[in-house]
């Protein structure tokens, strides 16, 4: 099999209660367990990317918090691989490169948070990578933004990250969309 699904931090700060809860995460985590459980149906290659924050000042995602843990929806069960990183992209200063390849992957199926940021970095890096990417897009949230004091609701983020990843980046599909290829 030459797909694989990538879980991007799916943790426990960006829950209600957590220390950067998102808007929408609750449901895009439930998508995201439905994606998880069709490729362990499969026996399917899973890599779950654990964010730990490391630069100075961070508020979320501590090392040896709950908040950093991976959420009970789509915890690592069994041989399941787990990746930390340390930055936005997932690829970056991890060897999720070298263990997609040597695991034959051609596809990945990308779903996590945040979407302006975690999700975006990443799947460009697959693709600039050569891999062949597919977002989920309603597995996916983010929070609202401010910019020259103007707030961006998060639904306007997410949709404009989602259109500028659709073209060359990624396919963007839904949850139910993919399920059902």
């Amino acid at each position: 099999m030459d797909q694989a699904l990538i879980l991007v931090d799916i943790q426990n700060d960006y829950f209600p209660n957590g220390t950067m809860e998102l808007v929408g995460m609750s449901n895009a985590s439930h998508n995201a367990s439905r994606t998880l459980e069709s490729f362990r149906k499969r026996k399917a290659p899973i890599y779950h990317i654990q964010h730990l924050s490391i630069r100075p000042g961070a508020t979320f995602f501590l090392p040896n918090t709950n908040g950093a843990k991976h959420h009970a929806t789509v915890y690592p069960v069994g041989k399941e691989v787990v990746i930390q990183k340390n930055f936005p992209n997932a690829f970056r200063a991890t060897d999720l490169e070298v263990q997609l390849r040597e695991a034959g992957i051609k596809q990945v199926i990308i779903v996590g948070a945040m979407s302006h940021m975690c999700i975006d970095a990443t799947t460009r890096a697959a693709f600039d990578l050569g891999f062949d990417c597919t977002v989920l897009e309603d597995a996916c949230a983010t929070r609202d933004l401010e910019f020259n004091g103007s707030i961006v609701p998060a639904d306007q983020v997410h949709r404009s990250f989602m259109a500028a990843l659709a073209a060359p980046y990624a396919n963007i599909i839904s949850t139910a969309a993919h399920l059902d290829e």
